[in-house]
């Protein structure tokens, strides 16, 4: 534990005073409809329609949002996959940029806004900083935020309140040269439950960047520190040296490093990896390609613990049409006492996009996933990940808008293991019209048909929203209706859920947002609440 906390304190030491964000620009959750997500940004410039949006993980930056339109400081979202936000949940939009890698979320989805007429050119390199880059601007950023979950039952006298505190900034090109320090990190605990907080600081200490970085004149980039490749962001977070060359379309990398603790995100020095990628670029007249490749060694305490090859391609040349697919395949077994080669492919997904007409959109993907097998790290129930069977699934979407200001769309979802009793199915439709008359809201209806192992269920659901004072505040009141079945116990369940929400631009860049969501079903109540407190610089 000793040595976790220097080397902590050594990266501290490292970012001195100035301590920074992502390279990409960060926005917030401000509301959340049936079917949309509106993310604010202090500016939306180099962001357009049908670009993806990030979230932070442990694993690296996943996709979660695709741009349906925007404004000068704000997008109106479609989610990707079953992603549950929240207001205020910090998001990451890199304009101009190609989509980093994701271990298992889609990376990219079909905007039911008008598209752009053609796809965005992708800079030379994804992490944002040309390797040639030629003119350099110092550029300093950051937020800070203070949010409160809090959880009420009707039948509690006390319920439990979370209380989660958020940093980051980022000083670009520091005095004109290629040095750039970054961090970002959160700190999150449960009122009266400090206790946990002292066993273990880590337990509520997420430390998801904290890194220098250094690009030099000749195509070339070295950075050390906690940091996350966005062209390796399958491995997650790095904790050591990073190093990349670019050569033309090609360009080459190493890493070196630790992985973070698998328990609690700290510092793990028996954690050792190693590894390097390769990636080509090209553009063309009509759209871009982009390819690569890594080999990654991990290991726990001298052991391997996992080796893999990953491919990523992703490919806009023909027109209207756009290609992500990604694979990880494991070269590495180990079964009792016996280790040896071989080619195991996992965590494959494929997306492809085609926009019919302007109005019209169609997607479809395919995903097949296993649980990622650490030999060392998860030794003690290593029987169990190895019985599990791949879950694999695919998903349609279809959105059309048929005159101005009106959305209509439409996705199915098939999910499936060998050993299920019955596979996973859900249809959802909804319709949106974004300025009614007189009144200048926008209104959503929805209905969703679920079907599983253990419940049927439908959900019927209806907004409304408005922004007022000049577009500084936004204002939205929702409900839905459940109706589910357990199959279990034949036993009906219908609950009524109501949510109210306000996002203000208080002053300049400092931004509230209140949420509350209540849950009814016969004599039994549920209340969420959720308060955020953010700054901007």
């Amino acid at each position: 534990m000793g040595m976790r906390y220097a080397i902590l304190l050594l990266f501290l030491c490292l970012a001195g005073t100035i301590v920074l964000g992502q390279e990409p620009v960060e926005g917030k959750v401000t509301y959340i409809t049936s079917q949309h997500v509106y993310v604010r940004f202090s500016s939306t410039e180099g962001l357009n329609d049908g670009d993806t949006l990030f979230m932070r993980g442990d694993r690296g930056e996943v996709p979660v949002l695709v741009i349906l339109s925007h404004s000068s400081s704000s997008c109106v979202c479609e989610p990707l996959g079953d992603r549950d936000f929240k207001v205020s949940d910090p998001i990451l939009g890199r304009p101009g940029q190609p989509e980093p890698s994701a271990p298992a979320a889609a990376p990219v989805a079909t905007p039911v806004a008008a598209p752009v007429e053609g796809m965005e050119e992708p800079a030379a390199d994804s992490t944002g900083e040309g390797l040639n880059e030629t003119v350099r601007e110092q550029e300093i950023t950051g937020r800070f935020s203070v949010s409160s979950y809090t959880y009420l039952k009707n039948q509690q006298t006390d319920g439990t309140q979370r209380l989660r505190y958020a940093f980051s900034m980022a000083a670009r090109n520091i005095a004109g040269s290629g040095l750039t320090l970054e961090t970002y990190s959160t700190f999150s605990h449960t009122l009266n439950q400090w206790d946990v907080i002292r066993e273990n600081i880590f337990n509520g200490l997420k430390i998801y960047n904290l890194s220098a970085s250094y690009a030099f004149r000749n195509s070339m980039r070295l950075t050390a520190g906690r940091r996350i490749n966005p062209k390796l962001s399958s491995v997650g977070a790095i904790d050591g040296m990073q190093f990349e060359k670019g050569f033309g379309a090609l360009s080459a990398g190493i890493i070196a490093g630790f992985r973070p603790d698998y328990q609690d995100y700290g510092v793990n020095t028996g954690l050792f990896q190693y590894g390097a990628y390769l990636t080509h670029q090209y553009k063309g007249a009509g759209g871009s390609m982009h390819t690569t490749l890594a080999y990654i060694e991990q290991r726990n305490g001298g052991a391997t613990d996992r080796r893999f090859i990953y491919f990523q391609h992703s490919n806009t040349l023909v027109s209207n049409l756009r290609f992500f697919g990604s694979a990880e395949a494991d070269l590495y077994q180990k079964v009792g006492d016996t280790r040896q080669t071989v080619f195991n492919l996992y965590n494959t997904y494929l997306n492809v996009r085609y926009r019919v007409v302007r109005p019209l959109t169609l997607s479809m993907s395919y995903s097949a996933r296993n649980n990622l097998i650490y030999y060392e790290s998860y030794k003690d129930f290593l029987d169990r990940l190895l019985d599990e069977k791949t879950l694999q699934g695919w998903r349609f979407r279809v959105n059309y808008r048929p005159i101005p200001y009106l959305y209509l769309g439409a996705h199915a979802a098939y999910r499936y293991r060998k050993d299920d009793p019955v596979p996973t199915k859900n249809v959802h439709g909804y319709a949106t019209y974004t300025m009614v008359p007189h009144l200048g809201a926008s209104v959503t209806a929805t209905v969703t048909w679920m079907q599983s192992a253990y419940l049927d269920g439908m959900i019927y659901g209806a907004g409304i929203g408005r922004e007022l004072l000049n577009g500084k505040l936004y204002a939205e009141l929702k409900y839905n209706y459940v109706d589910y079945t357990y199959r279990s116990s034949e036993m009906d369940i219908a609950q009524h859920v109501g949510e109210a929400s306000l996002s203000w631009a208080l002053y300049r860049k400092l931004y509230l947002s209140v949420h509350y969501e209540g849950t009814f079903e016969d004599s039994l109540g549920y209340h969420r609440i959720f308060l955020s407190l953010s700054q901007r610089f």
